[in-house]
């Protein structure tokens, strides 16, 4: 008899919205919650009270019983670096001294302020010629191909700080394309399919980021410029009332709103967007085979919405519940995709 002695993690996932959190053993969903976010606790990604959004976070997890001394924190993408990188093969700590130096076009402030990490995508060998560094140094003609990440290091502080507030010990953070990447390897050794092309739609509520993966291999993320606020402004003047009340008309679809003719003419307007960025991946990529297209984030919940898409663009649309392993009882759930992955990652 095998005994699974995965430990639980928590997936946290902090978003403008709200807070989502998954409690992950090994690759099972044991629970999950989602928690509205006060107003003005985010600006442009970062926490602005630690203290109150541990707070939160603490009585969240006391209110769904979720019982954990561990965390994985989803890093807001506003604030956070990646890219993919070709360098000659090297040792970890030349590689460690050398990453920074990748992210010097990206980086507006200190390089010394950042913390820098990787993951191995793939590595090519060569033969080392007379003169050049054998199996300690770099190897001639060999190179490895990294998906590089750059996060502050205040941001990560912060992330400690706030999850000690809910008696939490920050195990491993990582962007949002990591825990997107978690995900679609579990469903390859699933499907056994692994040169299948993904299509990851985060419909967010200030933008909208459409992550691109061969197999669980990240090509590009690209992000457009609409989001979700683009409804709250439509239902706000056609109900003349504030913002804020127009987002909460839409998450209860007052009065049918999702279904009104403001709100379908946006849908419109959204979808005329990712028409150009697909056209966009697909002519910058011609061997291109993408067919499906998975959906998440906040504005994956609104119905007409995702109808709008379905009857739109010329792929298949999945739930993002499609992609959480065993876990049937969340298939409906959009919005916990990146808490639960970067548990699992």
């Amino acid at each position: 008899m095998v005994t699974n002695m995965a430990k639980a993690i928590l997936g946290v996932d902090i978003g403008s919205d709200s807070l989502k959190l998954a409690l992950v053993k090994g690759r099972q969903v044991r629970k999950t919650a989602v928690v509205p976010m006060p107003n003005n606790l985010i600006r442009e990604g970062r926490v602005v009270s630690t203290e109150t959004m541990g707070e939160l976070l603490r009585r969240a997890m006391k209110e769904n019983g979720i019982h954990c001394g561990e965390a994985a924190m989803a890093l807001p993408n506003e604030t956070v670096f990646t890219r993919s990188v070709t360098m000659p093969l090297m040792t970890i700590d030349q590689l460690n001294y050398n990453l920074p130096f990748e992210f010097r076009d990206y980086i507006t402030d200190e390089l010394k302020d950042y913390y820098y990490d990787y993951a191995v995508v793939s590595t090519t060998e060569g033969e080392a010629e007379e003169g050049e560094a054998g199996e300690e140094g770099e190897r001639g003609g060999a190179q490895m191909e990294l998906m590089a990440a750059a996060a502050p290091k205040s941001l990560i502080e912060e992330s400690k700080e706030l999850l000690h507030r809910a008696g939490l010990k920050l195990v491993k953070a990582a962007p949002a394309v990591c825990a997107f990447q978690a995900l679609i390897r579990v469903d390859q050794m699933k499907n056994g399919d692994e040169g299948k092309e993904y299509c990851v739609l985060d419909l967010g509520s200030q933008s909208i980021r459409m992550y691109m993966f061969r197999g669980d291999r990240h090509m590009v993320t690209r992000v457009l410029e609409i989001g979700m606020n683009t409804l709250d402004t439509v239902i706000s003047e056609a109900y003349s009332v504030d913002v804020h009340l127009a987002h909460t008309y839409l998450l209860t679809n007052y009065e049918d709103c999702q279904s009104k003719e403001y709100c379908l003419n946006a849908y419109g307007n959204i979808t005329v967007e990712l028409m150009r960025a697909l056209n966009f991946y697909r002519f910058s990529n011609p061997d291109s085979r993408l067919e499906d297209i998975w959906i998440c984030g906040g504005g994956a919940c609104i119905r007409p919405l995702r109808q709008t898409l379905a009857d739109t663009l010329d792929l298949k649309i999945h739930t993002a519940g499609e992609l959480i392993p065993d876990s049937p009882a969340l298939e409906e759930d959009y919005t916990l995709l990146q808490a639960i992955g970067i548990a699992i990652y």
